[in-house]
């Protein structure tokens, strides 16, 4: 049923842009034009049934034209189909040997600008058939051949040709209604209605070669090198754009995803069965992939319902192709060439610093043919690669205490050493240094300019006081290890949640400084934050300055020991944060009367809209104990004395279930009994209450070991508000 409701008309409007887009493919290729309704036969039955998308549809390639024509004009027409089938062989062997994957490690930049050069290539030379002459043998010999060409206008075929381009450009702007037959369908039968109205001497398609040429694939003859060659060539261009088609097409429809090897070897099979037939090369389009989708298709078989179309057409309508004009096919060629000059992929490519890549593989291509164009954007593309994975930043500056700070992030190998012992040498001599290492490997070469520094600057009597934020590269190399570990992936500094008393800054621990001095560990700390982190969450904070979002209201004591963003893992803006003596939250209406914590339950609530309010509580806590020992604890403590006694209802809970008498772990019993407390607390809330009883907000209690460092889920006394079990420790964060 789903296939008759959606398959089925989206496999119509594939089959209808599919017909004129594969002869003007064949057209462009200088091959039959019957080879490209077999191609698209081929790769929506053949492609469409034994590939791994759902939804990409297969046929003749525009990308693959330039390689095609080549093989035709060098080897023949059969010879060319052998080698279609060959390369569906390599396609198919990768495919069966887990290799598709290997495919996507070639830069977009590269696939982007070579079919950029291929359409310029197209447009050009298809360009010289709407002007009524014919195409040359070069992108070069077309562009200087082009004014004259201009000069010897042949006025019919060149008004067919514009009359073609217009309805392309402008039909995408007409009413749906119109839209819902294709442009390139809409623009051929124009082109070929007006030319049979007025009577004008234009070009007709001929479909009587196509059969002439049809036989059986021959081996080519000639070098093998160059054959074995061309199989690749054809293989691995058809299988990175077929891969790469998969991918783009994955990310537009909410079905099954893609799998690369089963899509690389229906492919293979495929192109094996094109070349077989007499066939062009088979691969994935994006144009007919994206019209897919768009049409609602949602399985395989609107791909293989569009190549069951395409073969019906060419066996009971295939004359109807005779009234086209040769000149409208070389006029939607030119379309398509231009439009494969993606302004989109440029933009892309841009954004990640990678248009020399593009523009170098797209001005090759042009110039120099397909596989050297290809090659040139590969090579550039991996020295790139290789420039930013050793890539090295060195900023300095001079710190209020007069000392100077030098971070060195990235990879440093001998290739940054120049720029390194340059921005070195810059600092005076004689100055207090602080050398930073934030980096992922060093090389000999690097650890050399940096030691050979150190010395020299300390002995003209400054001092260099290093701190490795990553691994200890420099210090393994300056002990003389053997072994050095392998490259990792740069972090940021991971000692943040150390008390600053076990901290250490190069080898001497930080200590608390001694009275009279005015900095104290905070405002040290400040600094660190301001040097090490502040570049590291500033994305993040830009984002959370114009509002806050949590999800969580957190409840927990104001013990030092207890550290929220660490117990649970969470990140800024993540939690909204109540912190008091006991984890407490005084019922409605209790004495003494305090609004700080139910302003903030309010604000929570029914401003921010948080869905867990979670009771931490912690082992050993002093406001339990206090309350355990009836405020004696307190002492002459009035406040707190005060403060406490919101603590009464967990300690009733306490002696109703434990008795009156205390044993060895009595106090951790409380703390536990007192988070489930605070949580029927939260219950006294009439707008807690409600949200709790729709199952717009859960209640959440935990307790912290603080010595095993581990953390709980504790059950409520009403087991409506949560249903996990007690004493299984909860990874951080977990809800």
């Amino acid at each position: 049923m789903s296939t008759l409701r959606h398959d089925v008309p989206a496999s119509l409007v594939v089959f209808l842009i599919a017909v004129p887009l594969s002869l003007g493919i064949a057209m462009a290729s200088g091959a039959p034009l019957a080879a490209g309704l077999i191609a698209a036969v081929v790769g929506g039955v053949v492609a469409g049934a034994l590939g791994g998308s759902a939804v990409q549809v297969s046929g003749p390639a525009a990308g693959l034209s330039l390689v095609v024509v080549d093989l035709v004009h060098t080897y023949g027409w059969r010879a060319t189909c052998m080698i279609t089938l060959l390369a569906g062989a390599v396609q198919l062997l990768l495919g069966v040997f887990k290799a598709a994957r290997a495919a996507l490690a070639v830069s977009p930049a590269v696939i982007h600008g070579m079919l950029a050069a291929v359409g310029v290539i197209i447009a050009l030379a298809q360009l010289h058939v709407v002007l009524g002459g014919s195409p040359q043998k070069s992108a070069v010999a077309n562009v200087l051949e082009l004014p004259g060409q201009i000069a010897d206008l042949h006025g019919p075929k060149v008004a067919i040709g514009i009359l073609t381009i217009t309805v392309l450009a402008v039909w995408t702007r007409l009413p749906r209604v119109f839209r819902a037959v294709p442009a390139p369908l809409a623009a051929l039968a124009a082109a070929a209605g007006t030319a049979w109205a007025f009577g004008w001497d234009v070009t007709r398609v001929d479909l009587s070669g196509s059969f002439a040429e049809w036989g059986f694939p021959v081996l080519p003859q000639g070098d093998w090198h160059l054959i074995v060659a061309s199989v690749l060539l054809v293989a691995l261009l058809a299988g990175c754009e077929s891969l790469l088609c998969s991918v783009a097409v994955d990310g537009m429809h909410g079905g099954r995803r893609v799998d690369l090897d089963q899509e690389l070897t229906g492919q293979g099979v495929a192109n094996m069965v094109a070349g077989a037939l007499g066939g062009l090369p088979v691969a994935g389009v994006i144009v007919r992939s994206t019209a897919n989708v768009r049409a609602g298709a949602r399985t395989r078989w609107a791909a293989i319902l569009h190549g069951v179309w395409v073969l019906v057409f060419a066996v009971g309508f295939g004359w109807s192709i005779t009234l086209i004009p040769l000149e409208a096919l070389a006029a939607l060629l030119v379309f398509i060439g231009v439009q494969m000059v993606n302004l989109g992929h440029i933009k892309k490519v841009h954004g990640h610093g990678e248009v020399p890549v593009y523009v170098v593989t797209m001005v090759a291509v042009i110039l120099l043919g397909l596989a050297e164009g290809v090659l040139a954007g590969l090579a550039l593309a991996a020295l790139l690669a290789l420039r930013r994975l050793t890539w090295v930043t060195v900023r300095k500056r001079d710190d209020r205490d007069g000392r100077t700070r030098v971070t060195i992030s990235g990879s440093l190998t001998f290739l940054g050493v120049p720029r390194l012992t340059h921005e070195l040498r810059t600092i005076p001599s004689g100055a207090a240094v602080d050398l930073d290492l934030n980096i992922d490997f060093m090389d000999n070469g690097a650890f050399e300019a940096i030691h050979s520094w150190r010395l020299d600057h300390e002995r003209m009597g400054g001092t260099v006081v290093i701190d490795e934020l990553h691994d200890e590269w420099y210090a393994l190399a300056a002990s003389g290890a053997r072994t050095l570990p392998a490259k990792s992936p740069l972090k940021a500094p991971d000692r943040w949640w150390l008390p600053w008393a076990q901290r250490r800054r190069g080898t001497e621990p930080v200590t608390v400084p001694p009275e009279g001095v005015s900095e104290c560990l905070v405002t040290a700390g400040t600094r660190e934050y301001h040097r090490s982190t502040a570049p590291l969450v500033k994305p993040i904070f830009t984002e959370l300055a114009r509002k806050q979002q949590p999800s969580h209201l957190f409840i927990t004591c104001a013990d030092s020991r207890i550290m929220p963003s660490l117990i649970t893992a969470s990140g800024p803006g993540d939690l909204f944060t109540v912190r008091n003596i006991g984890n407490l939250v005084p019922r409605r209406g209790s004495e003494p009367h305090d609004d700080s914590v139910v302003a903030a339950i309010e604000y929570a609530t029914q401003v921010l809209g948080v869905r867990t309010i979670t009771v931490c509580g912690h082992s050993g806590c002093g406001a339990m104990a206090g309350v355990l020992s009836g405020g004696v604890r307190a002492g002459s403590l009035p406040g707190l004395r005060r403060w406490l006694r919101h603590g009464n209802h967990s300690l009733a809970t306490f002696i109703e279930t434990e008795g009156d008498r205390l044993h060895a772990g009595a106090l951790d019993v409380l703390c536990r009994v007192n988070v489930q407390q605070q949580l029927e607390n939260l219950r006294t809330y009439r707008k807690v209450d409600e949200q709790v009883r729709e199952g717009r907000l859960e209640l959440v209690g935990l307790f912290f070991d603080i010595g095993s460092a581990r953390v709980h889920l504790v059950p409520p006394l009403r087991p409506t508000l949560c249903v996990k079990p007690f004493d299984r420790p909860v990874v951080a964060g977990e809800e």
